[in-house]
């Protein structure tokens, strides 16, 4: 089947759909006289394209936002993500991040395409690998939006984390022809993506594909490398990431939500998760991950928890010259068996799993999992407002933030790894792990907001995790 022939056949729909890996062998995929109409046809694999045609009419005439609109919503930050039932309903707990104006703010290169949050890094994964999600819906009008700059904007970011396992989430609902980039585009995107943001690239998620993402997808797997081919991923409910990424740390766009919540109560899928008997329970005393560093005190009489100390320690001696440690993932079924052996109590051995990065994985998703962030919800402002003050007041407020804001129980552990840190740092030349890029894998584990963050606060929040590494003895006086 010719590139030719699927144009035709889905050429003339009002709404479009595209998929961001394109060929770069035929030359007349990239004429620019005659760009093919990429249709946006939501039907599923598994769904009639009728009641798909009728769900969709009825999400444009009542709860999706016009380009212009959509723009004022993600200018300045990002949807909370929300979350959604076995009755497929919305949790209406999201809120936008209230972001600063441009002249409260150090403006980011980039803030031309930032504003629009199309962008944004959510965390780890499951498995310990930087989350970084595209949303299609938060792309302006085409007529006027500059997509080059959009090209440089995505590279300026993934630079920052393809040294490192990623995954990457691609919301694609929302795409259609008033918003979509021309498929020259697309083709000139894949070319400048060489091995060195592909070759750490561990999943590909692609969210609600359309019919003609899968078909262009097939027509194209014979020129993509098979071994990229295996990191892609169909979701076709939000529901289905929670097997692989922390659901209530994603951001996913309001649009999003609600055709997701949509499709879930006019098709009933089978919910694939539901709470465990333990979840209802409420957590074990002994439990290490997804509870709060009182909570482990009262239960183990310890400050620092069992997972970080023996963490710590094992990685001190055995994972200082390990070339990327902290950025490489581990087995999703060691991990899962390790952290259920902490949480029910039971003695570990990481000689056992025969990888160092194991513990390492373990340590940033402890922190990642606190029912409060170690720094604690109420710093996450100072901290990412840190920046405004003059380089010589940095000092002595990150002084007063550690001394007088932070818990003292939060203070000790947040000590104690900061201190380990430094000892990373100091075998820099033989690890590569710098202080910056100990920062951007650790920053975002140490503070979040209980709304979505952006990127722009990322960064302030990652070099505040910086501060903490280099000046380690000039902040932590007690």
């Amino acid at each position: 089947m010719s590139v030719e022939a699927v144009n035709s056949t889905f050429s003339g729909s009002e709404d479009e759909g595209a998929t961001g890996e394109e060929s770069t062998t035929d030359p007349e995929l990239c004429h620019s006289g005659d760009e093919p109409e990429l249709e946006f046809d939501e039907d599923g694999t598994e769904l009639s394209s009728t009641k798909e045609a009728e769900l969709e009419a009825e999400l444009e005439e009542g709860t999706l936002f016009d380009d212009q609109e959509l723009a004022k919503e993600t200018e300045g930050g990002a949807f909370r993500s929300g979350a959604i039932t076995p009755d497929g309903l919305i949790d209406e707990d999201f809120e936008k991040e209230l972001g600063n104006s441009p002249d409260e703010e150090t403006v980011s290169e980039f803030y031309d395409v930032e504003r629009y949050g199309i962008i944004e890094v959510a965390g780890d994964d499951l498995y310990g690998r930087k989350v970084i999600v595209f949303s299609s819906c938060k792309l302006p009008s085409n007529k006027t939006f500059d997509h080059q700059r959009l090209l440089e904007y995505i590279k300026h970011t993934l630079d920052k984390y393809v040294e490192e396992d990623y995954v990457l989430v691609y919301f694609h609902y929302g795409l259609r022809s008033s918003n979509k980039p021309k498929l020259s585009w697309l083709i000139q995107a894949y070319k400048a993506f060489d091995r060195k943001y592909k070759k750490n690239l561990k999943a590909l998620y692609l969210v609600h594909p359309t019919n003609f993402i899968k078909i262009l997808w097939n027509i194209f797997k014979p020129i993509l490398s098979a071994k990229f081919g295996k990191k892609v991923m169909y979701v076709d409910y939000l529901v289905e990431l929670k097997n692989h990424l922390h659901f209530d740390q994603l951001t996913v766009p309001l649009p999003v939500l609600e055709y997701d919540g949509k499709r879930v109560n006019a098709y009933k899928p089978q919910y694939p998760y539901q709470s465990s008997s333990l979840e209802k329970a409420g957590p074990l005393k002994t439990q290490q991950f997804g509870v709060s560093l009182e909570y482990i005190k009262i239960n183990s009489g310890q400050i620092i928890p069992i997972v970080v100390e023996q963490s710590v320690e094992f990685l001190k001696e055995n994972a200082l010259d390990v070339e990327g440690i902290f950025r490489r993932s581990a087995s999703a079924s060691v991990l899962k068996q390790v952290q259920q052996k902490y949480n029910q109590g039971q003695p570990v051995d990481f000689h056992e799993t025969g990888d160092v990065h194991v513990p390492a994985v373990l340590l940033k998703t402890f922190l990642r999992e606190l029912q409060d962030p170690i720094l604690t919800y109420d710093l996450y402002e100072p901290i990412t407002r840190l920046h405004l003050l003059d380089s010589n007041k940095q000092l002595v407020e990150v002084q007063r933030l550690l001394r007088e804001e932070m818990p003292e129980d939060n203070y000790v552990v947040l000590k104690y790894v900061m201190q380990f840190l430094t000892l990373v740092v100091a075998k820099s030349d033989v690890n590569k792990m710098s202080p910056m890029n100990l920062a951007i894998v650790f920053g975002p584990n140490l503070v979040w907001p209980k709304g979505q963050s952006n990127l722009l606060s990322l960064n302030h929040v990652n070099m505040f995790a910086l501060f903490l590494i280099e000046k380690f003895d000039l902040v932590f006086l007690r």
